[in-house]
């Protein structure tokens, strides 16, 4: 079973390197990007045998004590 982690940073919270990229995208042709936001991703193998709900919460866990800082980040699980 493979469980996908997607980082965020929170609305509000400022993205230097997601402005940067807006102002490279910008000044190599395109003008239609008006905002990027940087993220991670992870993919997380889980252990043979294990059920979907115990999954989900040991990923859940994971993702808010170790993927993520909480204070200033989101995130979202997918376990497939």
């Amino acid at each position: 079973m493979l469980a996908k982690v997607y980082v965020t940073l929170k609305n509000g919270v400022l993205d230097p390197q997601g402005k940067a990229i807006q102002h490279a995208a910008g000044s190599i042709g395109y003008q239609g990007i008006a905002d990027v936001r940087q993220g991670k991703y992870f993919e997380v193998k889980l252990a043979d045998g294990i059920d979907t709900a115990q999954a989900q919460a040991e990923i859940e866990k994971f993702a808010h004590d170790v993927l993520s800082n909480p204070v200033i980040e989101d995130y979202r699980v997918e376990i497939g």
